[in-house]
């Protein structure tokens, strides 16, 4: 099993990042995830489509709360060849009641609480809190990663213009 260690931190405490650490120009990794009905979704299933991931440590949090919305907002006018995925550690039920909470309609959350396959496939799974760390992934239509941010304080906000502007140039 892969581990880095003092590539995140949460209100300054280091913490272990699990899986191999995926590279912009590197092919995705597949994984499955559960969708807020419960069925089983992959990333494969999204091909031909350019992919916005977000993973989150918990959408019930501030931080997660507003990256979503904020992502939510600029999906509107993505267009039909982009799909916007978050991503986290929170049951289905809990991610289907904020958005209904939250009126988010063009973000899509996913949850990898049963295997953790994403968060193992994309280096992501934080394992001092089986939670996942706060990232930014653009998948090309190929299904090729073209951009990677995977924030160094789990209490920061994204870079929300550089991914926005590498995902646009592929649209």
């Amino acid at each position: 099993m892969y581990e880095r260690k003092t590539v995140v931190t949460m209100k300054g405490n280091s913490l272990t990042l699990v899986g191999k650490a995926v590279k912009a120009g590197d092919a995705a990794p597949d994984f499955e995830v559960v969708a807020n009905d419960l069925s089983p979704v992959r990333l494969s299933s999204f091909r031909g489509k350019v992919c916005l991931i977000l993973s989150v440590p918990s959408l019930d949090t501030g931080v997660c709360d507003l990256q979503t919305r904020k992502f939510n907002e600029q999906a509107k006018a993505l267009g039909s060849s982009v799909v916007v995925l978050t991503i986290s550690m929170d049951l289905p039920f809990a991610q289907k009641r904020w958005c209904g909470a939250a009126g988010v309609k063009n973000v899509q959350t996913l949850s990898d609480h049963r295997k953790a396959e994403f968060g193992n496939a994309f280096g992501v799974l934080i394992k001092e809190l089986r939670l996942l760390a706060r990232a930014v992934f653009v998948v090309d239509a190929k299904g090729v990663i073209r951009y990677i941010q995977i924030v160094d304080e789990l209490t920061n906000e994204p870079d929300y213009e550089t991914a926005l502007g590498v995902l646009k140039k592929l649209i």
